[in-house]
């Protein structure tokens, strides 16, 4: 395996862990080779979208350790997804269990100290029995594969240009807050016409006044004023990002920063001196500008790079999942 040369990418690895939900229980699950799925032409996740996923990496360490990061939270977060949906909920010890499973039987995958590169882990569950009526499946398959992929940013994260999107992401008391595929689907027409204009991402503004900051298709942002406090937005239609939640910690904790989590209006980013998006696959990305109908917010500490203290934010956190940096009880999850 190149790792050096690994893009964003699907590359098939050996094995995958699948449960399946029968008779109102899940069964123990099992480590297999086989990477198609046979499902009925009338399953829950073809007619009524009823699916719902997670995202999370195995890295190797300095000390040469291959470990998770917070796999606790993913767990949790997949839970809280899944009951929105009518899905039965994947127990937190067995996905924990299916997670190291994956990782260990796939150990070859996991890229080296160094390379930039991590091996990502997919989880969903998905309805498999026939539906023709409005309603959940009776049926479900839990999976978790895992694929190498390389640094999200090759030469290093150059700021981005995000738009104002005319588009919602999500409704009012709906299920923005949820990690379901239904929401990513919603956003791909969306980013698709963002890449056209020559923007990198769309803003999204609650979907009720369209006066405050939510998120993007798939990360949370996160602002920095020009007095050194760390800002997020808070809305109960926005994912809550683990990245996200794992960088205001370190910003309080190991940086002594003040941190504030609460409803930022639009017209409030001229007042920011730094902006970031939060996200597994890069950890931050670095915003330079935002386009909102014709006028233009530029945050001066990142138009050419990340700025100070987003940069001292990532080399923390990265730091911690590195085993550079001494992590917090229980963030750190060794494969053995």
């Amino acid at each position: 395996m190149d790792w050096a040369n690994l893009g964003f990418g699907y590359i098939k690895t050996p094995y995958r862990y699948v449960s399946n939900y029968r008779d109102g229980k899940w069964d123990d699950g099992v480590i297999t080779e086989d990477d198609k799925i046979v499902i009925s032409e009338c399953a829950g996740v073809l007619q009524y979208a009823q699916t719902v996923f997670e995202g999370l990496k195995a890295y190797t360490t300095k000390s040469g350790k291959v470990v998770t990061f917070r796999p606790d939270l993913n767990a949790e977060r997949l839970i809280d997804s899944a009951k929105r949906l009518e899905i039965p909920a994947f127990p937190k010890e067995k996905f924990l269990e299916a997670t190291d499973k994956v990782i260990s039987a796939n150990k070859e995958f996991v890229p080296p100290y160094g390379s930039g590169a991590a091996l990502y882990l997919r989880p969903f569950i998905f309805g498999s029995s026939a539906v023709i009526g409005v309603k959940p499946a009776q049926e479900y398959q839990f999976r978790l594969f895992a694929t190498p992929v390389g640094p999200y940013f090759k030469g290093g994260a150059k700021p981005i240009t995000v738009r104002v999107s005319d588009f919602d992401r999500a409704a009012p008391r709906g299920t923005g807050h949820i990690k379901a595929g239904l929401n990513y689907a919603m956003s791909l027409h969306a980013i698709v016409d963002a890449h056209a204009q020559g923007f990198d991402e769309n803003l999204y503004l609650d979907p009720a006044t369209r006066t405050f900051v939510e998120e993007t298709g798939g990360a949370n942002f996160l602002f920095v004023t020009k007095d050194g406090k760390v800002v997020t937005p808070k809305s109960d239609s926005i994912l809550p990002s683990i990245t996200r939640r794992s960088l205001c910690y370190v910003a309080e904790k190991y940086l002594g920063l003040t941190v504030e989590h609460r409803p930022v209006k639009l017209t409030e980013l001229y007042d920011f001196a730094e902006c970031g998006l939060c996200g597994t696959a890069a950890v931050i990305s670095p915003v330079g500008k935002i386009f909102d109908h014709g006028k233009e917010i530029c945050f001066p500490a990142g138009m050419d790079k990340m700025g100070e203290i987003t940069q001292k934010l990532y080399d923390t956190l990265t730091g911690i999942q590195m085993g550079r940096i001494d992590a917090p009880e229980g963030w750190i999850r060794e494969i053995k």
